[in-house]
């Protein structure tokens, strides 16, 4: 089967093409199909006009036209629909039902049903109210336009692939038969081996691997606290990046709150350089408020840590409660629960056998259950017409 994967951005610095459809589209590659991704890098420019081949899989970042007010966008996606035609596919994947790969779907949607591919529509993230309209510093017009082409989209779409249990209510809730709704959620692909725990003895870390925007930045500072009157040579280890610069306000949070030389934050570290940091950490944080956002997604971070064999609190919200199996393979709480919080930290942090157990079955369990090798065989599900 010939599959084209078109993208409303490029690999970088977004993450869903990078951590959801290049390790979709190499597992389709291990099983015998064709997969070239289509990329716009309208956010990278420097790279626009590269391919490359990535275990098998055809990456294609597109030539980006003159930024010609109004026409640059049309014609990124009149490039998107004319290339991925003359690739004659059997399936197109578009990944998000909003900007390039949304416009991209509107056009090749024109096409009679009889002369077009199987269309596919890929949604990871709730876009419209209550979504990343809200925190997207988009335009009044933009976030109209957005909620409109998620609903479209969604609905014209031959087979659409969730990567939540939320997603999927929503989905059905706009309309979309059960029977073209596809659960795949976000999973592991080539994983390194589980870390080691860190060694008797050492000062207890906790690490918060994240994105920020998931809770409020005080939260953490305050768990912190509680967690030191118990534990009070436990310090934070902060490995991620902001949407906004929120590392510097969580920094100058520990200032105020007299914890700067408790909190060590190392920012964005490429994937090579995690399993070095995630062997530091004796407990991981899950921090994750209880939106709509949260709901709709599937962590991707949450599944390195496990998978990793690192042992996790979270709370128990969306896909969270999907992925970790409360007291085996990691720990729930109830959503914003800080004292409940900051009790299940101690208690791992105090008990080195639970922690040793708990990452062990993360770890097997996270490479059982969301291995990409596993989770494509729903991905062909969606492409076969019924």
């Amino acid at each position: 089967m010939r599959v084209v994967m078109v993208g409303p951005f490029g690999m970088r610095p977004k993450g869903t093409m990078g951590v959801r459809a290049l390790p979709m589209a190499k597992a389709l590659v291990d099983r015998g199909h064709h997969v070239t991704m289509l990329l716009p890098p309208w956010e990278d420019p420097d790279h626009a006009g590269l391919a490359w081949a990535d275990e098998g899989v055809v990456v294609r970042n597109m030539p980006l036209p003159p930024r010609v007010p109004g026409l640059f966008h049309l014609l990124i996606a009149l490039r998107l629909a004319r290339r991925t035609m003359a690739l004659k596919p059997d399936v197109v994947h578009l990944f998000k039902p909003k900007s390039y790969s949304g416009l991209t779907h509107w056009l090749l949607n024109l096409l009679p049903r009889s002369a077009r591919p199987r269309l596919a529509i890929d949604t990871d993230d709730w876009e419209g109210a209550g979504g990343w309209n809200e925190i997207g510093g988009y335009t009044l017009t933009q976030r109209r336009f957005f909620a409109w082409q998620e609903r479209w989209g969604l609905t014209h779409a031959d087979a659409v692939t969730v990567a939540s249990r939320a997603l999927e209510g929503l989905v059905w809730a706009v309309g979309v038969p059960r029977e073209q709704v596809f659960y795949v959620p976000n999973g592991v692909w080539d994983p390194p081996a589980p870390v080691e725990p860190p060694a008797p003895g050492g000062r207890p870390t906790i690490l918060l691997y994240t994105r920020f925007f998931e809770f409020p930045l005080l939260r953490v500072i305050d768990l912190l606290q509680r967690v030191r009157q118990a534990v009070p040579q436990a310090r934070l280890l902060v490995v991620g990046k902001g949407l906004t610069g929120e590392e510097d306000q969580l920094l100058q949070l520990a200032e105020e709150a007299g914890l700067a030389e408790e909190v060590e934050y190392v920012g964005w570290v490429e994937p090579a350089q995690l399993p070095g940091y995630f062997g530091r950490a004796s407990v991981a944080i899950y921090p994750y408020e209880d939106t709509l956002i949260n709901r709709a997604k599937c962590a991707v971070k949450l599944l390195d840590l496990l998978a990793a064999g690192v042992p996790v609190v979270a709370e128990a919200v969306g896909q969270n409660r999907e992925c970790i199996v409360h007291g085996e393979t990691g720990w729930l709480v109830d959503p914003e629960d800080d004292s409940a919080f900051a009790d299940a930290v101690v208690h791992l942090l105090q008990e080195a056998p639970l922690r040793r157990r708990l990452a062990q079955a993360a770890s097997s369990d996270a490479r059982q259950r969301f291995g990409w090798d596993r989770l494509v065989e729903t991905v062909e599900q969606a492409y076969t017409p019924s």
